[in-house]
This record gives structure tokens, sequence and C-alpha cells, in this order.
């Protein structure tokens, strides 16, 4: 994955759809669910990359605030409404749990907020397993998605050559580069169409986690480097 830097206008733009209220989105469109995730300290949920660089923890959703609920993160999250459907929650689990049945696993598209107004497309994912997690007050649900190879995604071939598999760059690291290259390309200065690049690629030894291998390029320089390299 090339960690496409966007706009939130961009992001809904990629997603075809006008606004994305919430964070957790089943089958947003009929190809792919989409989440919304954050690390930052101010984060209403505990979202988090595992150490294996290809996995997300992402939490669900409590509750909406209302003047019977005004304290959301005192009740259990819900597996579904008060009249009986699936939340957002169980459509995710529902799917969790035909992956261990079946095989099948659900395509989630995974975009992380860096910063306000700054968003990182991190690529494509397979939700494969859920669990239950008491936090110290209530319990919370905690998906599991692993970044899925070029192969494993049915999408166009244009589309998949956007997606390679590489470790994920940390979001410290991407905060670090961001301001270390003041938000623009490190060659020409652009601030549009931005990548998270590794300098020297994963797949050749190169690191995600020194901002000294991760530098910001626009996308014709990207595309540049990427035909260079053999």
């Amino acid at each position: 994955m090339k960690d496409d830097i966007l706009t939130y206008r961009e992001l809904c733009d990629k997603e075809d759809v006008q606004t994305i209220q919430r964070g957790m989105n089943f089958r947003l469109n009929s190809k792919h669910s989409v989440i919304l995730m954050s690390q930052r300290g101010n984060a209403p949920y505990k979202d988090k990359i595992l150490e294996d660089g290809f996995t997300v923890e992402y939490e669900g959703h409590d509750t909406p605030k209302t003047e019977t609920t005004p304290e959301p993160k005192t009740i259990d999250q819900p597996e579904k409404t008060k009249s009986g459907t699936l939340t957002q929650n169980g459509l995710f689990i529902k799917a969790a749990q035909e992956y261990k049945l079946s095989g099948k696993s659900e395509l989630v598209r995974i975009y992380e907020k860096i910063f306000s107004g700054v968003w990182s497309d991190k690529g494509f994912f397979k939700l494969i397993d859920y669990k239950i997690v008491h936090d110290g007050k209530r319990n919370v649900y905690r998906f599991l998605l692993v970044s899925i190879n070029p192969d494993e995604i049915p999408i166009s071939n244009e589309e998949i050559s956007k997606y390679n598999r590489s470790r994920i760059i940390p979001t410290e690291i991407k905060k670090e580069v961001w301001d270390r290259d003041k938000g623009q390309c490190v060659i020409c200065g652009a601030k549009v169409e931005l990548h998270f690049d590794h300098d020297l690629p994963y797949s050749k030894g190169g690191t995600s986690i020194s901002s000294a291998n991760v530098r910001i390029l626009c996308a014709r320089h990207n595309l540049q480097k990427s035909d260079k390299i053999e």
C-alpha cells in the first residue's frame, strides 16, 4: 500500500459518497466496508496497529448519546439496537463469524486520521476475528483486520497496483515525517496527491519504524521512483 495522504473531502470522493459520519461503515458500497481509525491521544476509541505491522485492532463503537443514554462509555457496546436490528458492531461481528465458518472474509478499507483534516489511506484489509474485552468499566468489542496481498483483492488490476502490501508505517513516524517535510513533496514541494513513501522499499529491506527511511512524495514523483525500482 502507498499510504496515500488525503483530505477529508478527497476521502469521501474516493468512496463516492457525500460524507462519512461514523467510523464503522459496513458495506459502504457494494465492494467493501470502510473503517475510519485514529491512534491520536484524544481519539474516542482505542485503535492500534499490532507489532507485526500488518494487523489492525479496531475498537467497536458505543451506543449513540441520547437523553436517556447521556454516558455511552459506561454501557457495554451494543451488538443490536433496541428494536433487535444489528448495529455496525453486529454487522462486523456477523462477518467475522462467517469468516471463521466459511473462510470468506469481508473486504475492509481503512483510513487513519493523522491530524485534523489529514487522513492516510492504509489500503485493504480482511476482517478475521473479534473479541469482547472488559476495559475496566464495560465490555467493548475489538476487531482484528489483516492487511491483504494484492492477489486477494477482488478489484481491477489497475486498482490492485496501487496497493502493494508493505509494512504499515506507525502513526508517530508519519507525524514526525509530516512535520519534517512540511506536509509537501520533498522533491517538488507539491501539496496535493501526496504519499508516505519508503525511501528504500520494505521489500528490499527498508524499515517502516524509522523516519529516516520515510518521506513525503507527490503522485508524480512516487510513480517515477516506482518505475526505477527493479
